[in-house]
């Protein structure tokens, strides 16, 4: 398999390049500054995207930049698209002429794979807890998603009324067996995998660090604090959860492990593999391509 990489040289790009070069693929490093065809602009024309897709059986987005054409010039090569923005995620699959997966990572990606394994009724309440390692020096796509929640509505909540982003709080347990609050979040688990008549899905976020997070929850109050982030420390650990639950059931899945980054990539480049083997496909979230006990082997 020939992939194109786009953000090969971020955080989570270089472990999406390692995986796929130790599964004997060929890597495409393509951005801005790369010498020769793979030099592509994705803020400016991106004509010459469309004939690098076509050379290659797969393309991966790490680079965090966000336009909602970029499914449009990628063709009938599978798009892997790692954001985990809900707007742009809509925009995307609205605009895609070809396959395209939404969100491979942790949330979405395992997320949405949780959800699905729930099996869900229609009319069912899921939540989905996210805790995120606020130890890990995470990249600037990262920290400016974050900082995006600030002071904002969630795009298109299930409830059909606006609902601030970090407003709204739960506690649950980890699959530490340790109590945490869960602050109110926009990841698109809602918009990938609520339909009409189906679940509807909540997501929320903690940090793995209480005070972290209680001051995450200070700033969603106060948005003039928002240029805090940029310089908050790094406290905490790198570790990462994932918990799906149904209310109605309790039934509920669960994932974890250590750093964000490593994880995010190797379900990204396990995701691209899969696009590449898999029959012609629209647009779908990662639950399409792996099942839960697939994505939790990458990680071990």
């Amino acid at each position: 398999m020939r992939a194109l990489l786009l953000g090969a040289r971020g955080a989570v790009g270089t472990v999406i390049r390692r995986e796929l070069h130790r599964a004997g693929h060929e890597v495409t490093a393509a951005s801005r500054t790369a010498p020769g065809a793979a030099g592509v602009d994705l803020t400016g024309d991106l004509a010459p995207l469309a004939g690098l897709a076509a050379e290659h059986h797969v393309v991966v987005n790490a680079s965090g930049v966000e336009r909602a054409d970029l499914a449009a010039h990628t063709g009938p090569t599978p798009l892997v698209e790692i954001s985990a923005t809900g707007a742009y995620l809509a925009h995307l699959r609205a605009r895609a002429r070809g396959p395209v997966v939404l969100g491979a990572g942790l949330a979405p990606g395992l997320s949405t794979v949780l959800v699905t394994s729930l099996k869900a009724q229609p009319g069912d309440d899921v939540d989905v807890f996210v805790m995120l390692g606020s130890g890990e020096q995470h990249g600037p796509s990262a920290v400016a998603w974050t900082a995006s929640l600030i002071g904002t509505d969630l795009h298109d909540p299930p409830e059909d009324v606006p609902v601030r982003n970090l407003a709204e709080s739960r506690r649950e347990v980890g699959p530490d067996g340790r109590t945490r609050r869960y602050l109110r979040a926009d990841f698109p688990d809602h918009l990938l995998l609520s339909g009409r008549g189906g679940a509807v899905i909540r997501s929320y976020l903690t940090l793995s660090s209480a005070p972290m997070t209680a001051a995450l929850g200070l700033i969603g109050r106060l948005p003039a604090l928002r240029g805090v982030l940029t310089h908050a420390p790094h406290l905490g650990s790198q570790e990462w959860h994932l918990v799906a639950r149904n209310r109605r059931s309790g039934e509920r899945r669960e994932a974890s492990g250590s750093g964000q980054s490593e994880a995010t990539g190797r379900l990204t480049a396990a995701a691209a593999m899969r696009a590449d083997e898999a029959p012609d496909f629209g647009a779908v979230t990662m639950s399409a391509l792996l099942t839960l006990e697939e994505a939790l082997t990458v990680l071990r």
